[in-house]
């Protein structure tokens, strides 16, 4: 097994700390809460990709 790639874990983290946010602001029927938590996990699945995207490009992976 190669090193770990900690941004990677570290992007992994916060998509499911983003993914319980919406969770969590369904149950308490916040839909303003789950809005923003939708918006903060599709910019961290983006920023994510695109800096995999990025790695891949420099031969990084």
């Amino acid at each position: 097994m190669k090193d770990i790639k900690w941004t990677f874990v570290l992007f992994a983290i916060a998509a499911v700390i983003t993914m319980c946010g919406i969770g969590i602001s369904i149950g308490a029927n916040s839909i303003p809460g789950a809005i923003i938590s939708v918006l903060a996990l599709l910019a961290v699945m983006g920023f994510g990709f695109k800096t995999k995207s990025k790695m891949r490009k420099q031969g990084l992976l």
